[in-house]
Formats: structure tokens, C-alpha cells, sequence
């Protein structure tokens, strides 16, 4: 029998399964992701308002618009595009996460479609997303041109994906990992693999060859004086890409 593909990497997943109560601990291990979720909630916004041609000071923008919350973990961003409007479907290959991010959601009152599944398992069900989020996942993945290669056709024509991930750096080693881990302790040691980190030259070079557009890099950077997060041109740390299909 064949072997079928899978872009799971269990210690990545059982990782992250094992904080799954914590996720919206604001206080706890996902603290970063919490402070880190405005700016980029706002970048997701505004750049899926300009695709969309959606006037943002409306109630529920983006109603009629599917969302894949791919790796969504807790939930922290499919709750929130779920208020946007968007028909969120979150997906993790982690059950405890998926359980997690569906008792918050059902006591907020918020219909959504969470799955324990994969990228692959979408595919084979010929699923199409307006929107897909590919956020801070990539970097756990086991082959990441696959995994960006099978997120990119989970996009329906005229749709967009969003990929959020750490750049392979010097200076990104020394705080994103080395600073963040285990000096400040914003995140529990062995979060990250800085080995597995992604330039944006790479993540462009995934798509060499496919019908895709890639845009980006978007810096985030950290303001340690204001405790805040902000759009940048610096991504020599976390940035952004935009891919779409053509």
C-alpha cells in the first residue's frame, strides 16, 4: 500500500496538545500569541478588506466569505474572524486542541466548524476556502514547501492565503529563540526550532513553478517600551506573506 503523505510532525503536535487548557490563558505559555494577535488580526483585516472590495466599519464585514483557521490551535484567531462575519472552519491535527477551541467557542456563543483533521484530509474532500490563515505553522510542520503548496490549493479562484511565520536569522535566534525562551520565559523552552525557521526567499521559492503569487515580506516587530506589536518593514524576526492563486 502506498504511503500517504502527512505533514503532521507528532513531537510538534504532542507539544503543543500538552498546554491545549492554556490556550487562552492570557498570563500562560500562548502569552505571546496574545499579545501579538492585534497586529495581526489588523493585517488580516485590512488585507482581505482590499481584496474583497468589504468596508470595514461595518457590523460583520466579511459575511459570506469562507475562512480556514488552518492550525488554529485554541482558537485565538478563528474566534475573532467568526465575529468578523467570516464561516470560520478551525483545523488542528491535535484533538485536545480542537477540544480546547471548541468549549471557548461554545461559551461565547460562536458557531464554529472545528475539526480535528489536516491539510490533506481538506484536499481529499475537495474543501475551498475564500481564506485561508497559515499562521505560526508552517515552522512546525515536517515538509513545509508541501505543506504551503497543499494550504495554497485549499484557496477557492479569486481567494487569498496569509502565511505568518519566524524568519532563520542570527537575530532572530538570539530573541525570538535564545530571548524568548530562555531568558524572558515568554514561551516554554523547546517551543521553537530555529532550524526550521523560514526565510522569505524560501517560502517564495516553495512556489517557483505553481500557479501562485507571493507578496511580502510584512515585518511585525516588538516595541519592549510600549509592550506592543506593529506593521514593519523589519521582518528579520516575524513577517508576513500573501499568496494567491493565479
Amino acid at each position: 500500500m502506498a504511503q500517504v503523505h502527512s505533514s503532521i510532525d507528532p513531537d510538534e503536535v504532542a507539544r503543543f496538545s500538552a498546554l491545549a487548557d492554556r490556550w487562552w490563558d492570557a498570563t500562560g505559555p500562548f502569552a505571546p500569541l496574545h499579545r501579538f494577535n492585534p497586529v495581526r488580526l489588523g493585517f488580516i483585516r485590512d488585507r482581505v478588506a482590499v481584496h474583497f472590495g468589504r468596508e470595514i466599519r461595518q457590523t460583520r464585514p466579511f459575511s459570506g466569505l469562507k475562512l480556514l483557521d488552518i492550525g488554529c490551535g485554541g482558537g485565538l484567531l478563528s474566534e475573532p474572524m467568526t465575529r468578523l462575519g467570516f464561516e470560520v472552519t478551525g483545523v488542528d491535527a491535535s484533538e485536545q486542541n480542537i477540544g480546547a477551541a471548541g468549549a471557548h467557542a461554545e461559551a461565547q456563543g460562536l458557531n464554529i466548524d472545528y475539526r480535528a483533521s489536516t491539510a490533506e484530509a481538506l484536499l481529499e474532500q475537495d474543501r475551498r476556502f475564500d481564506v485561508v490563515l497559515n499562521m505560526e505553522v508552517i515552522e512546525h510542520v515536517a515538509d513545509p514547501r508541501r505543506f504551503l503548496l497543499d494550504t495554497a490549493r485549499l484557496v477557492a479562484p479569486g481567494g487569498m492565503m496569509i502565511v505568518a511565520t519566524l524568519n532563520r536569522t542570527l537575530r532572530s535566534l538570539a530573541l525570538a529563540k535564545v530571548g524568548a525562551e530562555y531568558v524572558l520565559r515568554w514561551v516554554p523552552a523547546g517551543t521553537h526550532d530555529w532550524n526550521k525557521f523560514l526565510t522569505p526567499e524560501e517560502i517564495r521559492s516553495f512556489a517557483d513553478g505553481e500557479p501562485l503569487a507571493v507578496d511580502g515580506p510584512f515585518g511585525v516587530t516588538y516595541n519592549p517600551l510600549s509592550g506592543q506589536w506593529r506593521e514593519s518593514q523589519d521582518a528579520s524576526i516575524n513577517y508576513m506573506m500573501i499568496v494567491t492563486p493565479l
